[in-house]
Order: structure tokens, then C-alpha cells, then sequence
């Protein structure tokens, strides 16, 4: 029976929300069905996993991430973003909204959330224009997120670069949107994770840093990896596919109300080479493929002039 009443309760929800919810979605239904991937396990949260810029769900997750919820038996899915994460971030939140709708209503209950770089930054952009999305997340973890952009970026971006890249920059249209009014809301939790020795988001020295969120009544955890294990060299790729101690954090915040606690994070976490789900003896195969994926994005991916312009409902 409680079961059943929170499918009607969460039923009622999305109702009200699919007409007060935010703006009309403009990619087409089949597309956003096709992009979304999910597999069963036991009666708890599902977790959606929203890949980093350059990266898609297989080469992003499949062999680190979906290894080990699945050998968890936790039920989780995967969205496929346009152009390996590297088009139009404002086009691509309109995929975590749909996917966060489909995966409540399917469930009866709400979703947890991992993204890695860029994949921790759109769903507070779904949070933040579609405030629908608010009753639909439990947890939402974010793995060195962009949340404040990059000053890689900002470098990079002279002349011609993909619209994510552009987006992502430091001081850009899209972030002055994303962390206007408010950072967080209500009846989210947020856990960070981010390495200071991370060379892409950055900067990220400390809680002050790119990654970090400060403002909004969600409950929130920074944490950097370095206050578990100072020796902890993990750069932005490794935090996003193979970091013990990141997976350790997520798995804490997964499994206990409010955000992550460094505090929780047993001391052995710090001499595993690999979180759990990689497995050692494909290691190199396996992070050569998503090394190769990172940079046979970068080269089939459009660049545009400049940032996109922001969405009518974004300005």
C-alpha cells in the first residue's frame, strides 16, 4: 500500500508539474526517449549517470560506474547527450529533464544523481528553469562539476570552439544564468567532489574554487578528495572514471540522508588503486578507449564562433 501511494502521490506531482513545470521541451519526444538508457535492480532510488564533456555514457561509465551499481544490484540509467556532451548545454538540460520525469514516474520515487565534470553541472540546470525537477532529485552528486565554469576555457576559447566549451567559460552568459538567485533549492542534496589537483576545472584549490556551491537552501557537502587522503594525486579524467575515494562519496551520499560526509569515508579508501567496478586487469584497455573517446570528440564535434545566445527563458 505505502508503495502504491507514493506512485499516486509522485503521479499527482508530475501532473502538476507538466504544466507549471518550466518551458515547453523543443527536442522531440522520440529523441529524448532513444537517448535514455535504464537498467533494473532492487527497490531503491534509480540513479541517473550524465557523462562529462568529450564523453558519452559507454565510454564515460560502462566499465567503472555501471560495473559497480550493477554488481550492487542498484537500478540506474544512462542519458546519451548530443555530440558527446559537447553541443548546446542549454539543449542538453532539456534531456536530464526528461529523463529525471521519465525515471520518477517509472519508479514511484525520486532519483539520484551522478554526473562527472559538465554531467555535474546540467542537472542544476534543469533544477534551476524546470522547478519541477526540484520534487523529482534526491541526491545529486557532482564529480569536479563545472558549476562556475573554467578558466581553461575561457583560454581556450579565442576564436572557434564547441558550444559546451564555450558555455562552460569562465564569466560566460550561461553560468551567470545558471547560478542566478539561487545555487540550490530545497529538498536537494548536494555533494561535491572535486580534486585539487585538477588541471581542467579550475580553478579548484579549495571550497572556494569552480566546483564548490554555496548559496540556496539545499543541503550541501564540498568535499575534496585531498581532506580524505592528502596523497591523492586524481586529475579531472581519473576523478571522473576510476578515483576510489570520489566513488566512496557518492556511494555515502547514496546511502544516507543529506549529503556525503568525508567523515564516513573509511581510511583504507586511500590505498585502492581503483574504485570498485574497474577491473585491474582491463585497466589499460579500458582507459585508453575513454582517452580516445575524449579526443576523437573534440575532433567530430562542431565548433561555433561564439557562446550560443541563452534561451529566451534563461535571460
Amino acid at each position: 500500500m505505502k508503495a502504491l501511494a507514493a506512485v499516486l502521490l509522485l503521479g499527482l506531482v508530475l501532473a502538476t508539474d507538466a504544466s507549471a513545470a518550466g518551458p515547453k521541451l523543443s527536442v522531440p519526444k522520440a529523441t529524448l526517449r532513444a537517448a535514455l538508457t535504464c537498467k533494473p535492480g532492487v527497490d531503491r532510488r534509480p540513479i541517473l549517470l550524465v557523462p562529462g564533456t568529450n564523453l558519452d555514457p559507454e565510454s564515460n561509465f560502462s566499465w567503472n560506474y555501471e560495473r559497480a551499481f550493477k554488481a550492487r544490484g542498484w537500478p540506474y540509467c544512462t542519458v546519451k547527450l548530443p555530440f558527446h556532451t559537447m553541443g548546446d548545454s542549454q539543449v542538453a538540460g532539456e534531456y536530464v529533464v526528461y529523463a529525471l520525469r521519465t525515471m520518477a514516474r517509472r519508479s514511484g520515487r525520486r532519483v539520484d544523481v551522478l554526473g562527472f565534470s559538465q554531467g555535474g553541472m546540467l542537472p542544476r540546470w534543469a533544477l534551476r528553469f524546470w522547478p519541477g525537477t526540484r520534487r523529482l532529485i534526491g541526491d545529486l552528486v557532482g564529480l569536479d562539476p563545472s558549476n562556475h565554469g573554467t578558466l581553461d576555457s575561457a583560454v581556450l576559447c579565442q576564436a572557434s570552439c564547441p558550444p559546451a566549451y564555450w558555455q562552460q567559460a569562465t564569466g560566460s552568459q550561461f553560468n551567470g544564468a545558471l547560478n542566478s538567485r539561487a545555487e540550490t533549492f530545497a529538498g536537494v542534496d548536494y555533494t561535491v567532489v572535486y580534486s585539487r589537483t585538477d588541471e581542467v576545472v579550475t580553478p579548484n584549490l579549495d571550497a572556494s574554487g569552480s566546483s564548490s556551491l554555496h548559496t540556496g537552501r539545499g543541503r550541501i557537502a564540498n568535499v575534496a578528495v585531498q581532506e580524505i587522503c592528502p596523497a591523492d594525486v586524481s586529475e579531472h579524467l581519473a576523478m571522473g572514471s576510476y578515483d576510489p575515494v570520489g566513488y566512496a562519496l557518492a556511494v555515502d551520499a547514496f546511502t544516507h540522508r543529506g549529503p556525503a560526509k568525508a567523515s564516513r569515508v573509511a581510511a583504507a579508501t586511500c590505498t585502492q588503486p581503483f574504485q570498485p567496478g574497474v577491473n585491474p586487469a582491463t585497466f589499460g584497455t579500458d582507459y585508453a578507449g575513454y582517452l580516445a573517446a575524449v579526443g576523437n570528440a573534440a575532433v567530430t564535434s562542431p565548433f561555433v564562433p561564439a557562446e550560443p545566445p541563452l534561451k529566451p527563458y534563461a535571460r
